[in-house]
Parts: structure tokens; C-alpha cells; sequence
């Protein structure tokens, strides 16, 4: 047998290794008790530690605080911080003011931090962070001043993190900068975590170039990183930018698949952002909640139940429980798509029911004019959650102002005040709108003025309730009362400036506008002012905003483009609107077609106007009701009787609309300029609503073109039995009597017109020269150039006199009718190219077509002039009317 040698038996441990190892085992209890949220373990283990002697073990007592303050219990943290720990050091505090700050007691840490002997820079991130958690922006970026002004610690990269994101939540640009410079001296740019931060700020305050130029230095930016980017380039340089930089990253997480969905449809391509999911889903990303949320929002606002129902099958297989946000999506998937029973049935199902779904579903009906059902579900929520939510209330206000129920308006007020809500800016926003829709604007003023806090929605409601009314300088009033304004609060002022026929106060706003640095115009900005320099006829002002529209990237927005087409129309420039017309291509809507339809009519181009219509067919296009206004007023002007019968009937039968007072008006017109008197008559016997003015007003002027005394005098009657107060009815049936020798009868309608206190409208021209608009009134001494104007007239009378005019004498002489001004200021302003311009607010008259005819002819000029009716071309001594208006 082989001896082993001998070996001396192991020694006990130490005493100072047992220790070490006890008070471990002790930590790593407290650690899990922390992390498991287990209290009683926490409490349990705390009576061990005294029973041990290791209470006093400042690193015990540490970890013990730690615990307690993760399973949340604030105030057994504060007994032992009161009573057990002794000498508490920096850390200690540190623990302390963090479990504060996440507890939501932020007002004990920062009394602790105050109290503090001594702080390390964990102390003053504890706390900045404590107050970005609790949206204390401002506060944390004081902290961080202070801290930089102690120079008791140096910031690390998580102070940078924290003071970034607070500034980036405020949005201020200039402190941005003063961070950044900040950051490179400190030299913290190889932290991932800061580099994040610092793209993330400035992606918030606005600055995405900045933003753009840090993350292309970044050689691994992380996935935040490049989710910020997208979000900045979403929100500041539109989707389009957007899309491509999703395209060029290198790899995507869900959120940024969700980022690119949201955007899309935000921005109204809501057909490309469920393409997105599409893609989404093919490439094996797994669908979220928020997935799922913004594609059946955007499925609810297409209407588009059969997708919405696909997405509702894949929540229920693929998501284990359904959150209270998708669910309130289903809700409104159903509701908007009129599906009320299945809506219904997803609200019920919902074991937890909250606010947003209640608000979802009473909105839902609204919408599709249900309202009692809303007001009964409003009070079904009262009575199951016991408690009225802000957001049902407004959306139930919304209703009252859709209906213009001021009554039930009224008692909701009265709801809001006892319920506390009305001092709610979206209940008070609600309440101004639902008022000033009523006309109640003392109570909408009063609302505004008992509000404690208003945003940029209650300001403009107020702008837009007084400009409804045409008080322009209330409306004035309150926007210059603004402390910021924004580009739809602009937008609400200029709109109220053109909408009133102020349209020069409204372009000197354009002008103030510009002139703000933290405002742009948008699409809406352009709409509304191509709509007045339309109505003014501002040919030159139109070029200039088009240069403004150009320099924006907005020229082929299909709204600015189609308000543009409808400008170029109106100020008599039809080739350049068929130009951008085809420019759209594939970004016509309905708007598109019927402006240039409309355009082509006002000019009198029937046939062309028939040809945009067929091609509207041809493309799949469906047209509406205005789209039939224009292409029979387009029949009527070209005497087009056939083609005006058949689309006529084709309305009815191929479209389903039914004719509405401008089609039968259209129609009555054609067949009466045509001469079909007794048949125009015949279709306003048919009329299933009764002729208004315009009807009978378009079968008196036939009847004065084809001389038909009998049936005009039956027009007339029917038109003074209506009491409009149009002046042209009688002056046209005061003409037709005089023409006839019936100077008495004649005599009888002007005076009526005395008795009832109807004034002739005074005709008025105007035309742009050199930046300024000029006016011309009949028999006018007011122009500057008076004199001149009417030698120049005189000296074109003389030269048509030789083509055989001859000049009308009477006391009513039409010599120096307004465009006849016009016309001779023209040729003396403008160089002998350029065509001459004339707007004129009344139908043009025989005597002064007659005129401009053959001055066309003498000068070689061209005049493009439009009346209260069409357009009228003057060239080489014809019409591109043909005489026929």
C-alpha cells in the first residue's frame, strides 16, 4: 500500500472573510427583494441586519434604502434615513433624491439636494433628471446652470443626456448651440448616448440642418439616432425627404416603420402609408400596437372597411390582449364607416373602457348625423364612469355647432361650469366656435375673456367668429392682440381680408407675414391669396406670388396649382391655365377638372370646355354637381343647344345627380339665347323647386334679345313678386318697354324702383398699371389723367367713325362708359404688345362692345375684358364671343 503524503487540514476562515461574505449574501437579498418589489422580504431582511449588528454598515444601509425605495415605499426609506443611518454620505443622498424624483415626490429631492454637505455629479443628474421625468424642463436647465456655476463637478455624458432632452423638449435653438459648443469642449463625442442626445435636441428645436450635419460626422449612429432624423425630416422638410431617408437606412426597427406610417398619413397619403404596413409585414417586422393603431386610423379616414376589418382579424390573432388605444382605433374604424352595430360590439367587449373610446364612439356618430344616439351615449357614459370627460364634452359641443343648436349648447355650458371643466381649453375653444357658428358672439366674447389660459386655436376662433360676420376690424382687433401667432392664425386674418373684398389690406398682411421669422406660409396662405388677386383681376401681383410659390416647393401642390388655374382664368390668361393644368399629370383631382372647365366657359370656349369634360370621363374621373354648372355654362355661352340637352340628361341618368338651380338656370339661358323662348319657359314650369331670380333674371334678357315683349313682362312679374334687389331686372325691363315705344311703361319701372328704394348698381372698371390698380367709373373726373384719358377717347371715336360707328348723343350718354376709360388709358399706359386687361363688375353693353371692337381694329391692339357674365377677346375688330352674349 502505497502512503500518501500528509496534508494539514484546511484552516477555518477568518473571521473578516465570514464578514465579507455574510454582509454580500445580505446585499444581493436586498437587491432581489428591490427588484421582485418585495417588501416584506426588504423588512424582514432589515430586522436581520440589526440582528447581526451590521444596521450601522453604511454600504448595507445603502442597499436597504435602495430596496425600499424600489418597492416604493417612500416612508420606510425616510424612517431609516431619520433614524438608522447615522452618517449618511454622498451616495446615500444620491439614492435618496432619486427613489424622491421616481416616486413622484420631486419636491423632496430637490430640498435634499439643497440640504446636501457635499454633491458629485451623480447628485446633479439625479435631479435634472428627476425634472425632465416630470416634464420640469426649465428646471432642469437651471439645475445644469447652477451647476456649471458651482464648479463643484464636472458634467458627464448622462448630464449632457439629460440638459439635451430638456432642451430639446422647450425647443429653444439658441441654447441648442450654446450646448453644443459646450459638448466640444468637454470632448464627450464618442459617447453614443450624447451623440443621440444632441441629434435628438436639435431634431426638436427645429433645426434639422444642424441636426443633419452632426449625425453625417456620427460613424455608428445608433437606431434612435436615425429614428430622430426621420421624425425631423417628416416634421420640417415633408414626407417626401422623409421617404428617402427611410430607404437609405441601413437597418429599421418597428418604430421607424411606425414613424413612416404615421407621417404618411398625417400628411393625407393615406393609401401609401397602409402600402407601408403592406411592406411592413412582408419583410417579417412584427406589427405593434402602435402599428396597428395609426393603420386602422388611417383605414377610418379612407372609410375603407374591408382593410380595416383584414387589420382587425390580425389584432385579434396576433395580439394577446388588446390595448385600450387599438381598441378605441377599432372603434372608429366602425363608427366613421357607419358600422355602428360592430362598433357597438368592439366597445362592449372592452373590459376596461376609457375616456378615448367613450369620446371615439360619440363621435362617431356625429359624424354621420346621429346625434341623439350621441347625446344618449354622452349620458350612458355619465352614469358608468361617474365622471364627465373634457374631450366628450367638446366633442358633444362640436356637435351643437354643427347642428347650430344653441339651446342644448347652452345646457352643455352650463355642464362644463358645474363640472369645473369650463376653465378646459378644448372646452372653452369648443364653446367660442359652437357660439359664433350660432351668431351668439356676446357669449362667444365672453367665454374668450373668462378663459385663464388661451392658445392659438382660442385666438384665431375668435379672429374667424367676428371676420363670419364682416366685422373685420374686431376680427383685427383680437389678432393684433396676439402675443405669438402662428401660420394659421395668419392665414384666418388674410382669409378675412380677401373673403370681405379687402383684398389690398389682405396683400399688405401677405407682406407683414413675410416678414415674421418663425413663420411660413403654407399651402393655405397661397389658396386664399390667389383667390383675391382672382377677384381683382392682379395679373402682375399673381406672377410675383407664383415666384414666392415656386421658391417653397408648393407650385404642384394640386390645392395652390387648381387656385392658380381658376386665377389665370380670371384674369383672362387661358392658355397659361391649360399650361400648368397639364403640368399636374397624375395629381389632378376634381378640383382640377372642374377649374378648368369652369375656365374654358367664363371664356366663352364652349367647345374646349365640352373636350376637358370628356377627358375627365375618358380618365375615370366622376364629376359632381359643379362639375355640370360648368359644362352647361359653357353650352350656354357657345349656343351649344344639342351638347347642352344631352349632358343635361346625362346628369340625371349616368350620374345620378339631380339638377339644382345653376343647372336649371344654365339651361334656360342656353335654350334662351338660342331663342327657344317657349321651351325655356316650359322647363321652368318643370322646376321641382321654385325659379329663383337668376332663372327668370337669364329668361328676361332672352326675351329683350329676341324681342319677345310678352313673355319678358311675365318674367319681370314673377321677378318683382320675389322682391329681389337686384337693380339689373328693372333696368333691362325698362329697356325693353323703351325699345318697344312704351316710354310710359317705362317710365312706371324706374319709378317703381324709386318707390322701393332699389338704386342702379353704378358700373365700375378696373385694370393694373405699373403695380397699381386703377379705377374707372362712368362720366369720372376723378383720375389723375383725366383729361388725357378722354382726349384719347375722343381722338378712337373719331378714327371708328370712319369704319362707319356713330356716336351715340343722349343725356345718358355712353361715350365715356367705364371700360371705355378703360380702354383709352390702356393705350396710353402700355406698350403696344402687351395686351390690355379690363375688369368691369357689370355685363358689358351693346355700345361698347361695338367700341372696342373697332378700336381693335384701328390700333392693331388686343383687350381681353371681363364682365359680371364671361369674357370678351378683342382682336383685329372681332369678338371671341362671335356676337353671341
Amino acid at each position: 500500500m502505497v502512503e500518501r503524503p500528509w496534508q494539514p487540514p484546511p484552516s477555518p476562515p477568518s473571521a473578516a472573510a465570514s464578514h465579507m461574505a455574510l454582509t454580500q449574501a445580505l446585499a444581493d437579498a436586498l437587491r432581489s427583494c428591490g427588484s421582485r418589489g418585495a417588501l416584506a422580504g426588504a423588512r424582514a431582511l432589515h430586522g436581520r441586519l440589526v440582528t447581526v449588528g451590521l444596521a450601522s454598515a453604511v454600504f448595507l444601509q445603502n442597499t436597504l434604502l435602495h430596496a425600499y425605495l424600489s418597492c416604493g415605499s417612500l416612508s420606510d426609506a425616510r424612517r431609516l434615513l431619520r433614524a438608522d443611518i447615522k452618517e449618511p454620505n454622498v451616495i446615500t443622498h444620491n439614492i435618496m433624491m432619486n427613489g424622491c424624483a421616481k416616486l413622484g415626490s420631486l419636491s423632496d429631492a430637490a430640498e435634499l439636494f439643497d440640504r446636501m454637505p457635499t454633491r458629485d455629479v451623480a447628485s446633479w443628474n439625479t435631479l435634472m433628471s428627476g425634472y425632465f421625468q416630470a416634464g420640469l424642463f426649465l428646471n432642469g436647465i437651471e439645475t445644469f446652470v447652477s451647476m456649471q456655476r458651482s464648479g463643484d463637478s464636472l458634467p458627464n455624458a448622462f448630464t449632457f443626456c439629460c440638459v439635451m432632452k430638456s432642451c430639446g423638449s422647450l425647443g429653444w435653438r439658441e441654447l441648442a448651440m450654446q450646448l453644443l459648443g459646450l459638448f466640444w469642449k468637454f470632448d464627450s463625442w464618442d459617447d453614443p448616448d450624447v451623440e443621440t442626445s444632441l441629434v435628438d435636441m436639435f431634431v426638436r428645436c427645429g433645426s434639422v440642418d444642424s441636426a443633419s450635419r452632426l449625425f453625417s460626422q456620427i460613424e455608428r449612429p445608433t437606431m434612435f439616432c436615425r429614428n430622430s432624423m426621420l421624425a425631423g425630416y417628416a416634421r420640417l422638410y415633408g414626407v417626401d425627404h422623409a421617404i428617402r431617408f427611410f430607404k437609405s437606412m441601413p437597418e429599421r426597427d418597428v418604430v421607424s416603420w411606425n414613424m413612416m406610417i404615421a407621417a404618411l398619413s398625417q400628411s393625407g397619403r393615406v393609401r401609401e402609408a397602409l402600402d407601408v404596413v403592406v411592406e411592413m409585414h412582408s419583410k417579417g417586422v412584427r406589427l405593434d400596437s402602435t402599428t396597428y393603431t395609426s393603420s386602422l386610423t388611417a383605414c377610418a379616414r379612407l372609410s375603407s372597411l374591408g382593410w380595416g376589418k383584414q387589420l382587425h382579424a390580425k389584432v385579434i390573432r396576433c395580439l394577446p390582449q388588446i390595448d385600450p388605444y387599438v381598441a378605441s382605433a377599432l372603434v372608429e374604424l366602425y363608427a366613421k364607416c357607419g358600422c355602428f352595430k360592430e362598433a357597438k360590439r368592439v366597445f362592449s367587449s372592452l373590459h376596461d373602457r376609457n375616456n378615448v373610446s367613450w369620446t371615439v364612439l360619440i363621435g362617431g356618430f356625429l359624424q354621420y348625423g346621429c346625434f341623439n344616439e350621441s347625446v344618449e351615449l354622452f349620458n350612458q357614459m355619465r352614469a358608468e364612469l361617474m365622471a364627465i370627460d373634457q374631450f366628450a364634452l367638446a366633442t358633444l359641443i362640436s356637435g351643437c355647432f354643427n347642428r347650430m343648436d344653441l339651446c342644448l349648447g347652452s345646457q352643455l355650458h352650463s355642464l362644463c361650469v358645474k363640472s369645473g371643466h369650463c376653465h378646459a381649453i378644448v372646452i372653452s375653444n369648443s364653446l367660442i366656435s359652437m357660439y359664433a357658428k350660432c351668431c351668439d358672439l356676446q357669449n362667444a366674447e365672453s367665454v374668450f375673456n373668462l378663459m385663464a389660459e388661451r392658445d392659438i386655436v382660442s385666438w384665431t376662433s375668435m379672429i374667424t367668429a367676428y371676420s363670419q360676420v364682416g366685422n373685420i376690424i374686431k376680427a383685427r382687433q383680437f389678432f393684433d392682440g396676439m402675443a405669438t401667432r402662428n401660420v394659421i392664425t395668419w392665414n384666418a386674418m388674410l382669409g378675412a381680408y380677401i373673403q370681405h373684398g379687402a383684398e389690398e389690406d389682405g396683400l399688405k398682411m401677405y407682406s407683414a407675414m413675410l416678414s415674421e421669422k418663425d413663420v411660413t406660409p403654407d399651402w393655405v396662405t397661397y389658396v386664399t391669396l390667389f383667390r383675391g388677386c382672382a377677384d381683382i383681376g392682379a395679373n402682375k401681383l399673381g406672377d410675383q406670388i407664383i415666384g414666392h410659390t415656386v421658391k417653397l416647393g408648393l407650385i404642384l401642390d394640386t390645392s395652390v396649382a387648381n387656385v392658380i388655374i381658376t386665377m389665370y382664368s380670371k384674369c383672362g390668361r387661358i392658355s397659361e391655365a391649360q399650361k400648368l393644368f397639364n403640368l399636374l399629370n397624375g395629381k389632378k383631382d376634381l378640383v382640377s377638372w372642374n377649374a378648368m372647365i369652369t375656365g374654358y366657359s367664363q371664356h366663352g370656349m364652349g367647345k374646349q370646355a365640352i373636350k376637358i369634360f370628356d377627358d375627365m370621363l375618358s380618365k375615370g374621373a366622376k364629376p359632381d354637381y359643379i362639375s355640370y354648372v360648368a359644362v352647361l355654362s359653357g353650352c350656354s355661352h357657345s349656343g351649344l343647344v344639342q351638347e347642352g340637352k344631352l349632358y343635361f340628361d346625362m346628369m340625371t341618368r349616368v350620374h345620378d345627380i339631380s339638377p339644382g338651380l345653376e343647372h336649371f338656370s344654365c339651361m334656360v339661358d342656353l335654350l334662351g339665347r338660342a331663342g327657344h323662348l317657349i321651351e325655356a319657359n316650359n322647363l321652368i314650369d318643370k322646376m321641382p323647386m321654385e325659379p329663383t331670380a337668376e332663372v327668370w333674371g337669364a329668361l328676361l334678357s332672352a326675351c329683350k334679345k329676341h324681342g319677345n315683349n310678352e313673355l319678358a313682362e311675365l318674367a319681370a312679374k314673377h321677378l318683382f313678386e320675389l322682391d329681389s334687389p337686384d337693380s339689373g331686372s328693372y333696368m333691362l325691363l325698362a329697356k325693353i318697354y323703351s325699345d318697344a315705344g312704351k316710354s310710359d311703361d317705362s317710365a312706371q319701372v324706374r319709378k317703381l324702383m324709386r318707390d322701393k328704394g332699389i338704386k342702379k348698381n353704378p358700373g365700375y372698371s378696373w385694370m393694373e398699371v405699373g403695380n397699381k390698380v386703377h379705377v374707372f367709373k362712368a362720366d369720372d373726373v376723378s383720375h389723375p389723367q383725366v383729361i388725357a384719358i378722354r382726349n384719347k377717347l375722343d381722338e378712337l371715336v373719331e378714327k371708328i367713325a370712319q369704319l362707319g360707328y356713330v356716336r351715340t348723343e343722349s343725356p345718358r350718354s355712353e361715350i365715356h362708359h367705364s371700360e371705355k376709360l378703360a380702354v383709352a388709358f390702356g393705350i396710353m399706359s402700355l406698350p403696344d404688345w402687351m395686351p390690355i386687361h379690363i375688369m368691369k363688375n357689370l355685363r358689358i353693353c351693346g355700345d361698347c362692345h361695338t367700341v372696342i371692337k373697332l378700336i381693335s381694329s384701328v390700333t392693331g391692339r388686343e383687350f381681353v375684358i371681363r364682365d359680371a357674365v364671361r369674357f370678351h377677346h378683342f382682336k383685329s375688330g372681332s369678338c371671341s364671343c362671335g356676337d353671341y352674349w
